[in-house]
């Protein structure tokens, strides 16, 4: 070693030291870190999983669908939360939809040309007046149209006395959800056109929300299992009604199934649809 080039000595040492911290960082660690965790928390280690019949339905952790193959919602089961994780929790795709409030303008689709694209408020609105269907209640909510877009106005000139009003989430040949605003006539948006020099102008209306806000928004995940008390409340008639079980009955189940704030203050209560829709299956 003593007679070897400097260089070279400086590459063998460099090889040890590859050698060593990968077979301490790659196989020892884990391996360490893993059989402590099966040891000490060997259901949440192994992914808490969820049995029933002798089967895993799933995951406590990860939230699933729960609708049909036409992908309509089963009405005697709890509905989870919207998700953005690929096509819907997928746990290889994990995501939020990265659109933030500000994201109210669509884009019309031009036939042929465009496919167009949804605004986080027209995501919400559509979302709303799906659940008030759903649970027979009224889907409206403040900054949406009644048929179900965001109520947003471009307004020209951008500065000044406003000389052109467009509802432009609402395509033609639609009747705008406001006739005038400040004295100009509201047009409806036209596919195509460019509204990029108005001032925008969102409307928010009179409406009060019945269906809670965590049936029209995805988490941050995409994979959330819980939704909230007052949701999983909304939908308990529904599935009582459609499983011909007492209310009184199903909201006892989603009492049972709710969770409070971690270590009392952090976070806030929440039901695990999918432990609440397999008690009401093995009931």
């Amino acid at each position: 070693m003593e007679h070897m080039p400097s260089w070279v000595r400086q590459h063998m040492a460099a090889a040890r030291a590859v050698i060593v911290l990968t077979l301490l960082l790659g196989a020892v660690y884990p391996l360490a870190v893993t059989g402590v965790a099966q040891a000490l928390f060997h259901a949440r280690a192994g992914g808490s999983p969820v049995e029933s019949g002798g089967r895993v339905a799933g995951s406590a952790l990860i939230g699933q669908s729960f609708t049909g193959g036409d992908g309509a919602p089963i009405g005697k089961y709890f509905q989870s939360r919207p998700s953005a994780a690929g096509k819907g929790y997928d746990p290889a795709a994990s995501s939020a939809s990265n659109l933030g409030p500000e994201d109210v303008l669509d884009v019309l689709p031009v036939p042929g040309a465009t496919k167009g694209r949804q605004s986080l408020l027209t995501r919400v609105c559509a979302r709303s007046q799906a659940a008030g269907r759903l649970e027979g209640v009224s889907g409206a909510r403040p900054y949406c149209t009644p048929d179900g877009v965001g109520a947003v106005l471009k307004v020209f000139p951008a500065v000044g006395a406003p000389a052109r009003a467009v509802s432009v989430n609402q395509a033609c040949p639609a009747t705008p959800f406001v006739t005038r605003y400040q004295g100009v006539t509201v047009e409806c948006g036209r596919p195509g056109e460019d509204y990029a020099a108005g001032r925008t102008v969102p409307v928010r209306g009179d409406a009060k929300a019945v269906v809670p806000a965590d049936a029209v928004t995805a988490s941050g995940s995409g994979l959330d299992p819980h939704i909230s008390p007052a949701y999983a409340a909304l939908q308990a008639p529904r599935v009582a009604r459609t499983r011909g079980l007492p209310l009184a009955e199903v909201q006892a189940l989603v009492r049972r199934h709710t969770t409070g704030r971690s270590l009392g203050f952090i976070g806030e209560p929440g039901v695990n649809v999918l432990e609440l829709n397999l008690a009401l299956d093995g009931r």
